[in-house]
């Protein structure tokens, strides 16, 4: 599958819910019990985009993926043992494959461009919570040479901070 990424826009919004609502589905269906009506809600959505941090990938003329990056984290973040101690690093949100484009490399796609658009800004690492009961995810970012620093515990539960140095 080839995908093409751009910066979110205002008439994206309902097609970016409805992918959000049915990855939700399916995180369910999995018994995964990260998202739901209370997050990631519209206004969370809307203002990613009002701030220019949302990206998308399109595939076959539909959004497949979205994703945030910003500097924005919880206070909880200060429970990282972070490597990287320089400003220049990136937060990554509320990565999202639709259902219909899953188990078909989106995520790992969109992992490895995500990394070289950060690169070539001269951004020296990531930084990402990710939910400890899903499999996928922690798989997916493992196998990028994500790094665990440290937990938070949020309303859903326990997650783990993880962080990767970008190399020159």
């Amino acid at each position: 599958m080839k995908l093409s990424y751009r910066t979110a826009s205002v008439s994206d919004t309902d097609e970016i819910m409805q992918l959000i609502a049915a990855a939700v589905c399916e995180m369910e269906r999995l018994q995964i019990h990260q998202w739901d009506a209370v997050y990631p809600a519209r206004d969370v959505i809307a203002e990613d985009i009002r701030r220019q941090t949302m990206q998308v990938g399109i595939a076959d003329g539909r959004i497949a993926v979205i994703y945030v990056l910003n500097q924005d984290c919880d206070e909880q973040y200060a429970k990282g043992d972070w490597t990287y101690r320089g400003d220049d690093f990136a937060v990554l949100h509320r990565l999202c494959v639709h259902p219909a484009f899953q188990r078909q490399g989106a995520a790992g796609d969109t992992m490895i461009e995500m990394e070289d658009k950060l690169r070539q800004r001269g951004v020296r690492a990531v930084r990402l919570d990710v939910f400890s009961e899903n499999p996928y995810a922690l798989r997916l970012y493992r196998h990028h040479g994500y790094r665990e620093t440290g937990t938070a515990d949020w309303r859903k539960g326990r997650f783990l901070l993880m962080e990767k140095l970008l190399g020159e």
